[in-house]
């Protein structure tokens, strides 16, 4: 790709800085999150040739540069840091690996599906499609993406791409709470990066919208920035994070839970003046005063750019659909982290990006070529209500077991104890048991049944007995 050593190539971890023209390389990775760095490890680590990563933050890492608890990399790591550390690791370890690691870049083109595709086959597309080896989307077996920096514009020759794109919270727009529109309405991002990215002070009373982890997470990062928190609300009957940082919320910082409650109305002109809050037990409405108004969680996969090439979407997960090894529809595009389960935490995200690599060295080993039969059909997996998604959502005849060898699925309702099964065509193939279900938090399958799937069956699907 270069003719610079790597580890000389590897240092250039700058925003904005050169493109050489027309790159080629053998992976490219969209996002510098834990899931694209710690893929981008694994890459290099497995010799899979040159990686690219961009990303259009200023600096690599992710979300945990701007959560300032600690608790990250229990799992991938085995030991706990802060968020910033969590964030040095990942983006110093990349770069040491030979990673060509591209900040404030943007992937603003991508070659997409026209509407002239033929019907795919089993989730993959036909031989001789335009998505086989030597398509125009892949032409000559190569990916090709338009990077933007403040450098310029230049264009990326890729054997295989991982999108790592993450998610982000809905803000107060996508949940469509009426009023009026004063400053001081944020979601957790835009607060943690005020705070902990630009050192901001916030003065004055917040309500914070929400009872999950991110919720909790949120009221300590105001605690810190000096605001006081009036209560935490919920539409769910009671929060759906640990017990012990309600506990937490209530005896160090006597922040209470307001269950089943809901903002009907933002106030305020030039300056909040407060919120409407509903009670959807009693039907009684209230006014609450504050300076600052925080909408947490209700995650969506930053999922544009998968939509942009096409790729088939799950309806449950809102991102692209993926089989066990983390591949997409398309041949030679992979999708890793919260952008396919939003959202799991940082070190669960982590290592998806590892097993997704491993994906992507199987395809850059063994991957179709100019002559290849159609790759193995794949059956889609589902989940009926009231379970809402399941991830990885496809199953691929002789694939890898998903990543930590369990499926992650969510809920709608709380369960003390849920029997999970899983059905095939008339037929169980599995069952499971689910201890403590809450709505926001992980369901974990594990995945020993794959192998009783029939390849030429219909679909499979997970649903609570």
């Amino acid at each position: 790709m270069n003719t610079r050593p790597p580890t000389a190539r590897a240092a250039e971890v700058s925003a904005g800085q050169p493109v050489p023209p027309g790159v080629t390389t053998d992976v490219l990775i969209v996002g510098a999150g834990p899931a694209g760095l710690a893929a981008a490890v694994e890459l290099r680590r497995l010799g899979a040739g040159s990686v690219v990563v961009a990303d259009r933050d200023d600096e690599a890492g992710g979300i945990p540069r701007h959560s300032e608890h600690t608790g990250f990399g229990a799992r991938d790591l085995r030991r706990v840091l802060t968020g910033p550390g969590y964030a040095r690791h990942y983006a110093e370890a990349a770069a040491a690996a030979g990673a060509d690691i591209r900040l404030g870049t943007t992937v603003t083109g991508w070659g997409g599906l026209s509407a002239s595709d033929p019907p795919r086959v089993g989730g993959l597309p036909s031989a001789g499609s335009p998505h086989s080896a030597g398509s125009p989307h892949s032409a000559g077996g190569q990916h090709m993406a338009t990077l933007t920096s403040s450098a310029g514009v230049d264009t990326v020759a890729a054997r295989a791409v991982l999108l790592a794109t993450g998610c982000r919270e809905r803000p107060r727009t996508a949940r469509v709470v009426p009023g009026d529109r004063p400053p001081g309405v944020m979601t957790t991002g835009e607060l943690q990066r005020r705070v902990y990215l630009g050192g901001q002070e916030l003065a004055g009373q917040a309500l914070v919208v929400g009872a999950e982890h991110v919720s909790f997470s949120a009221m300590v990062t105001l605690a810190h920035a000096g605001a006081e928190v009036v209560a935490l609300v919920t539409d769910r009957p009671r929060h759906t994070s640990y017990a012990a940082f309600a506990l937490a919320a209530s005896w160090r910082w006597h922040v209470p839970v307001w269950s089943s409650t809901v903002v009907r109305r933002v106030s305020g002109r030039g300056r909040l003046d407060g919120a409407e809050l509903a009670d959807l037990v009693t039907g009684e409405t209230r006014f609450v005063p504050c300076d600052l108004l925080v909408f947490t969680g209700d995650w969506i996969p930053d999922h544009e750019l998968a939509r942009a090439a096409g790729l088939d979407m799950d309806p449950g997960t809102k991102g692209p659909a993926v089989d066990t090894a983390l591949a997409t529809s398309v041949p030679g595009v992979f999708a890793a982290g919260n952008l396919v389960h939003a959202a799991e935490t940082a070190d669960v995200a982590a290592l998806g990006g590892g097993h997704a690599a491993r994906g992507i060295a199987a395809f850059l080993r063994d991957g179709l070529g100019p002559g290849s039969p159609p790759g193995p059909v794949r059956l889609p997996l589902t989940a009926e209500p009231p379970l809402l998604w399941v991830a990885p959502n496809a199953l691929r005849a002789g694939g890898p077991a998903p990543p930590r060898g369990r499926f992650v699925l969510r809920s709608d309702v709380f369960a003390r104890l849920a029997r999970l099964e899983v059905w095939q065509d008339g037929r169980r193939l599995a069952t499971g048991v689910s201890f403590g279900m809450k709505p926001d938090r992980p369901v974990r399958l594990g995945a020993s049944w794959t192998s009783r799937a029939d390849p030429g069956g219909g679909p499979v699907t997970v649903r609570l007995a």
